[in-house]
């Protein structure tokens, strides 16, 4: 891949330890490989993983990290096998830059379920060097793991469907609930419920947010198009809405009992997990059993998924609702993200930043 006076040295932020702050870092990148694509960074969606990883929380942090991978850049260079792409185009990264490429979900597309599936930072790429993610001026990554980001989507808007979109695209495809007239429900309202109600709006669902408290609302039901709002602590409406759902998707990342959102689905509902929680969950089998429900979980989607999901996007005029933020800002972010103080996703302005 060429000798080291051609690495290119780039500038990012990373966590140096499981405090989680980040600060000013310089590394380098490989080279520009036959079937990679070297991209300038302009714009990274802040994700509640990214602050899990940055302060260890799952136990498997190395340092110095580099987070990010909502990522939206332009392309500089190509390499000399790179087909889908070319200099000047506007392209998306998730969560994963790597693959085996032999295993079952590799040859199916669903790539990301693959076990040696190499993350695009916090992991070890091919070279034996670290990956690092998009909080950074530029990335070089397989055009595998490269999307399109087409001119009907605003960059910065399209940074968090990378992630928490075709998070929630992708269940709802697989599991045969993209048809309209369907009634399901969002538990929790952070980054990726806010994009679970666009995109089940846009699917035609009738759609309810349950969340712990009256605090959100207005924004569920007047500025993301929400059809109805529950408080999980009103026993008298959980129980009205009791055997009524399609699906309820659980995006809430820490322990809680899921006893009162079994028992909202109906007839082979399904309650889809979303939320990283590293304790253990519980629920009693007669609340799966007796309506033969499931529960069920769903990591990002394929890159496959994640092209469908931006043109959907596209199509339907879906928009993420984002505070745009400068790098300097982002550990001030990542304590307001802790509190769920955003509506609804952080997004770093990289380029216009001074890394």
């Amino acid at each position: 891949m060429g000798g080291l006076e051609t690495e290119r040295t780039i500038k990012g932020w990373a966590a140096r330890d499981s405090s989680g702050i980040l600060s000013p870092y310089t590394y380098t990148l490989r080279n520009t490989g036959p079937e990679d694509v070297y991209l300038k960074v302009t714009f990274c969606g802040v994700c509640h993983t990214d602050l899990h990883q940055a302060k260890n929380d799952l136990g498997m942090s190395h340092y110095p990290m580099v987070p990010g991978h909502e990522v939206v850049g332009e392309v500089v260079e190509v390499g000399s096998e790179v087909t889908k792409f070319k200099a000047g185009d506007t392209v998306g990264v998730g969560c994963t830059v790597g693959c085996c490429r032999n295993c079952h979900p590799c040859k199916t597309d669903n790539e990301q379920y693959c076990s040696k599936k190499i993350w695009s930072y916090n992991d070890v790429y091919t070279d034996g060097k670290p990956t690092q993610g998009g909080f950074a001026e530029a990335m070089v990554v397989h055009q595998k793991f490269v999307v399109k980001i087409s001119d009907g989507l605003v960059p910065e808007q399209a940074a968090p469907l990378l992630c928490a979109g075709v998070t929630v695209y992708s269940p709802l495809t697989h599991f045969g609930l993209k048809q309209s007239g369907l009634k399901g429900a969002i538990l929790g309202l952070g980054g990726v419920g806010h994009m679970g109600v666009l995109i089940a709006k846009a699917m035609g669902h009738h759609v309810t947010v349950i969340s712990s408290s009256e605090k959100k609302k207005v924004e569920a039901l007047e500025h993301l198009g929400a059809d109805d709002y529950l408080v999980s602590s009103d026993t008298t409406r959980m129980q009205q809405a009791a055997d009524s759902f399609d699906y309820v998707i659980d995006t809430v990342p820490v322990f809680h009992p899921l006893e009162p959102y079994l028992s909202l689905l109906k007839l082979d509902g399904k309650l889809i997990l979303m939320g990283v929680i590293n304790t253990p969950l519980q629920f009693v089998s007669p609340m799966v059993m007796l309506g033969r429900r499931m529960i069920t979980g769903s990591f990002v989607g394929s890159m496959k998924e994640q092209e469908e999901m931006l043109e959907f996007c596209r199509e339907k005029n879906v928009t993420s609702m984002i505070e745009t933020i400068k790098m300097d800002y982002i550990n001030e972010a990542f304590e307001r993200l802790e509190k769920n103080d955003v509506r609804y996703r952080f997004v770093v302005d990289v380029a216009g930043s001074n890394l």
